[in-house]
């Protein structure tokens, strides 16, 4: 294991992450084989089964562990220099393995009933710039993917200035995200069933 690897796993401190852990009985999160082929596909690589898998990753502590694996030694205090914003912005599932002396990073953006968030894309878009960027320490044995998952496939504006190592296609990559059969919603609406933020009656569509 890298040193970056074990790094992202010393920082993944997700109450989320944890809870579901110890909820489901084991310590490490395998990724299902049928998703892990399906990823492959996707993103052209072979993903071991025992890849590192953590939900709700903070963009600041993939920062930090990306410093730490190029510098095993820091002096206390470090300098800042914007290692740490102290944001929440995360990415929705981080995948990390090794292959020889390359480290994947494969970052996962999930959506399933609400739009792609232009404004929200681009602030996560320039915290990656800076992250990835030609100076930054760490970045030099990565190789790093952005994959957004949806029920279809997205269409984002070309404004969104995303690193260009994590757009292998020009873009970034596409995976579909099933939506669960049988998945219902409660919307407020009017009497006569037209929906309204402000109805005082409810409806329940599918």
């Amino acid at each position: 294991m890298s040193a970056l690897v074990e790094h992202l796993r010393s920082f993944n401190r997700k109450e989320r992450f944890i809870l579901l852990r110890e909820a489901l009985g084991d310590h490490t999160f395998l990724l299902d084989d049928d998703f892990r082929r399906r990823l492959e596909q996707c993103v052209g690589l072979t993903i071991p089964q025992d890849a590192f898998v953590a939900m709700d990753y903070h963009l600041d502590w993939l920062q930090m562990s990306l410093y730490l694996a190029a510098n095993p030694s820091p002096t206390q205090p470090m300098p800042n220099d914007g290692l740490v914003t102290a944001t929440q912005r995360d990415v929705d599932l981080l995948v990390a393995f090794d292959e020889g002396a390359t480290t994947h990073l494969l970052l996962l953006e999930a959506k399933m009933e609400t739009a792609w968030n232009s404004e929200q894309l681009r602030k996560k878009a320039k915290r990656l710039r800076c992250i990835f960027g030609p100076d930054r320490p760490g970045t030099d044995q990565v190789d790093l993917r952005l994959v957004l998952l949806s029920p279809g496939e997205p269409t984002l504006p070309d404004s969104i200035k995303w690193p260009d190592k994590m757009k292998p296609k020009g873009k970034p990559l596409w995976m579909e995200l099933p939506r669960p059969p049988g998945l219902r919603k409660v919307t407020r609406c009017r009497k006569d069933l037209t929906p309204s933020a402000r109805g005082t009656f409810l409806r329940i569509d599918a």
